[in-house]
């Protein structure tokens, strides 16, 4: 009688004792290196799993797609407002409703209906030789298309997200046919055939290749760790009219999370303060939420205005971009 007394009390306390939560699935186009220590705060600060599950943004909104309500993920992290404008066309994301995140998150930088939230910021400016170029000689992604440039410019590929967001944006402020005109005075500029990275094109600048180019500004933080010395500075365009174009890192919950107040959670743990250090620092990136200082390197180039139009746009006109960019032999 006591054996089965004690075996039934013990069985009572097993199932009154809270079950261990399911591990948190992850979908993230982000670099390893950048994801596994903010994965692994997060673990030790709330004892809740995380199993990352990393490609490239497209891949994994095919799979996410494809798996529908079997899906394992809880979360999908990508970079580009175009990525993710097209993840909510997917249907691969549900609207949160977060006072967390709406306070920490300016409204530009998050979507218009709270599918996802961006968590770092990257600005996409002019890059100039000092050498061979004066900061008064700059003034705006425009005037890079003026014939003084011809034979001096370099530009990534337009195959690449953040130059078709970029154009994608001054549709949106300019008008189709500027903007156009705008991409041709680029390409009849071109100093060398497009780059397949803006590494690369930062290498070029400073090896007298081009004067001038158009990067986002961690990659050139990267590189300094690299080349101290690298005879490249940042510009930061548009300062009299709209803005600098910034784009997003961002991250959503996915529609058929089975933990999707954890999910939430763990987004709204990655706008604070703690985790945006962690989050950009090691990039270089700006920080999402406006309360948290850039890294001091990042300070150091200086302070500028961003254009605050919402970086959804950056997909909603992605394909008029992709267009346009083609017919103007941008390659």
């Amino acid at each position: 009688m006591i054996q089965k007394a004690l075996a039934l009390s013990a069985a009572a306390l097993f199932a009154a004792a809270p079950a261990f939560a399911a591990e948190l699935v992850v979908y993230s186009s982000r670099a390893t290196e950048l994801l596994k220590p903010i994965a692994a705060k997060y673990e030790q600060k709330t004892g809740h799993k995380i199993k990352l599950v990393e490609d490239k943004a497209g891949p994994l909104m095919a799979k996410l797609k494809a798996e529908g309500s079997n899906s394992p993920a809880d979360v999908f992290i990508t970079v580009d407002g175009g990525n993710l404008w097209q993840a909510t066309q997917m249907d691969l994301l549900r609207p949160i409703q977060s006072n967390v995140l709406n306070t920490n998150i300016p409204k530009h930088l998050r979507d218009p209906a709270n599918r996802w939230f961006g968590l770092s910021v990257r600005a996409r400016t002019i890059m100039y030789n000092p050498t061979k170029v004066k900061p008064s000689q700059l003034s705006t992604y425009a005037d890079l298309a003026d014939p003084k440039w011809k034979g001096k410019l370099c530009l990534r590929t337009s195959n690449n997200v953040y130059n078709q967001s970029l154009v994608a944006t001054m549709i949106a402020n300019k008008g189709e046919a500027e903007a156009a005109r705008i991409v041709q005075g680029w390409v009849n500029n071109l100093a060398a055939e497009p780059f397949k990275n803006d590494t690369e094109l930062l290498k070029a600048i400073d090896a007298g290749q081009c004067e001038v180019g158009i990067t986002n500004t961690y990659y050139y933080g990267r590189l300094l760790k690299e080349r101290p010395n690298v005879k490249v500075k940042p510009f930061f365009a548009d300062q009299k009219a709209r803005g600098t174009h910034v784009n997003v890192s961002g991250a959503g919950v996915t529609k058929h999370s089975k933990q999707a107040a954890e999910a939430q959670k763990f987004i709204e743990w990655l706008s604070s303060p703690e985790a945006q250090n962690l989050f950009v620092d090691n990039n270089r990136e700006y920080p999402a939420n406006a309360k948290v200082a850039a890294h001091p390197q990042v300070a150091s180039w200086g302070k500028f205005k961003q254009d605050v139009i919402n970086v959804s746009i950056a997909g909603s006109n992605q394909a008029r971009a992709i267009m346009l960019m083609k017919k103007a032999g941008f390659k």
